[in-house]
């Protein structure tokens, strides 16, 4: 069957109020699974879970981070909600190795799901599975890495943020609070986000020093043992920026191991990190909201499968960076409690 039929097919009869239901899927809390599809019938008054009132389709997301990741479960989350709102089958999936991650691609494709939300961390390496999927007729969005290749590839949308833009903001704050030795540690050398970021960190700082130190974030011992040697042997270093809350977490350790007067900033947010931003062994964190991320590929897919509509005029759709700081974390920690943030 031509793929443009099969779509066809699919699509509901009847439109449901898209804004509504968007709306409608905020105050949603709980109640997600891992594969979506239709939420239990709870026997209100239809002021339970809810359902879009479409027909079931199926949605392969598809991530080059293996589960367990604080980082990457408010992603899942996020996803699983969408899914749960819009009466979708999630079938999530993911490898650290870019062609495994293309081989989980081509399994997508194989299966004829309806729609692959997918991560773009090595883009040469995912291009043509991409491009498969797009000959076979089958949308594609991208969230989280891929910023600089999505358009190029051929994909639908992005949800992300800039990470140049993201690292240069970050290195302009560093000036302005008078930050002279900044150490950039990026823990998966190649990664085009993570190497975007502390390029951007270079750009935006010009208030001294700058230095970039790889680690293994694999192998967490080392990483700990990495960053409290470089802290030893370099005592001008006053600003550590990490790529993710788990390094920052470490970097504090190292800090105390070193005996290092350094201040501790970083990317990306996760519960555990929330009381050392309170208590201020980590300054700032820049957040990109994972959960929105997740639950905007999914929704996105459906808005299109089911109304045909696209999210972003063709340029990416921004979720960061924002601050979370002393000033507004007591406001993020509620929800971070619960998962989402």
């Amino acid at each position: 069957m031509h793929s443009t039929e099969r779509r066809r097919i699919r699509r509901p009869r009847r439109l449901v109020a898209i804004a509504a239901a968007c709306a409608s899927a905020m105050l949603i809390v709980a109640g997600c699974s891992s594969t979506g599809g239709a939420p239990d019938d709870d026997g209100g008054d239809g002021g339970g879970t809810g359902n879009a009132g479409t027909p079931e389709l199926t949605i392969a997301m598809i991530t080059h981070e293996v589960p367990g990741d604080s980082f990457w479960d408010l992603i899942r989350k996020g996803a699983e909600m969408a899914a749960q709102k819009d009466n979708v089958n999630l079938q999530y999936s993911s490898d650290p190795e870019a062609p495994n991650q293309a081989n989980l691609v081509q399994t997508a494709i194989d299966s004829k799901v309806d729609g692959i939300a997918l991560t773009l961390a090595k883009p040469d390496a995912m291009a043509p599975a991409v491009q498969r999927a797009i000959d076979a007729g089958i949308p594609v969005v991208a969230f989280n890495s891929g910023f600089d290749n999505w358009k190029e590839m051929g994909v639908q949308q992005y949800f992300g943020q800039d990470e140049t833009l993201a690292g240069r903001t970050a290195g302009e704050r560093l000036t302005q609070e008078g930050r002279k030795k900044v150490l950039c540690v990026i823990q998966e050398q190649g990664q085009v986000a993570l190497e975007s970021r502390c390029a951007g960190v270079r750009q935006g700082f010009t208030g001294g020093g700058f230095e970039i130190l790889n680690v293994n974030s694999k192998d967490m011992p080392s990483v700990e043992a990495t960053m409290t040697a470089k802290l030893q042997q370099d005592p001008s270093i006053d600003t550590v920026v990490t790529l993710g809350a788990p390094i920052a977490q470490t970097a504090v350790q190292s800090k105390g191991n070193a005996g290092s007067q350094a201040e501790i900033v970083t990317f990306d947010t996760n519960a555990a990190l929330v009381p050392l931003i309170q208590n201020g062994e980590v300054k700032w964190a820049v957040d990109q909201q994972p959960y929105v991320q997740g639950y905007e590929a999914v929704d996105a897919l459906w808005l299109n499968l089911t109304n045909a509509n696209t999210i972003g005029g063709g340029e990416a759709v921004l979720t960061g960076p924002a601050f979370i700081d002393e000033s507004n974390i007591d406001a993020v920690a509620e929800y971070a409690e619960n998962g989402t943030r």
